[in-house]
């Protein structure tokens, strides 16, 4: 139609929608998270992690991408994640093109992103009930 904006799809008249939120008690999620730490729930983290929906593994060593070995992956892969994301402080740094392959190995998708990013993302899969995996990296 000539002079047509669009505004027969923008109706300003009803009030916005309110969303609520509704968890199991079981299905962890990230409250913040930044390059110093990570709030999960109620509980502050302050050193790296693995974080699924339903568990987390504290004894994460590395604590920059440059610390991310063979066997640092494997532990992240043994929980079967469809993907992971690795949350690496306050910008995105992406590890070595070897850690990259293992998971391209795998046809685990591994996705770097600063850690408030992953921390968002986390929350978004994990409540559509995907198999995630998130790394926050913690440095000292």
């Amino acid at each position: 139609m000539a002079g047509d904006t669009g505004s027969r799809f923008l109706n300003t008249s009803h009030s916005a929608m309110q969303l609520t939120e509704h968890r199991t008690d079981r299905e962890l999620f990230v409250r913040s998270a930044d390059a110093t730490r990570v709030v999960i729930v109620d509980r502050e983290f302050r050193a790296s992690l693995v974080l699924t929906p339903s568990g987390v593994l504290e004894d994460f060593a590395p604590r920059t991408v440059e610390e991310i070995d063979a066997a640092a992956a494997e532990r992240v892969l043994a929980l079967r994640p469809e993907v992971v994301l690795l949350g690496t402080g306050a910008r995105a740094t992406f590890p070595p093109q070897a850690v990259l392959g293992l998971f391209l190995r795998r046809g685990i998708g591994l996705e770097t992103m600063d850690s408030a990013a992953a921390a968002r993302t986390f929350n978004v899969l994990a409540g559509e009930g995907r198999q995630v995996a998130a790394v926050f990296l913690i440095g000292a």
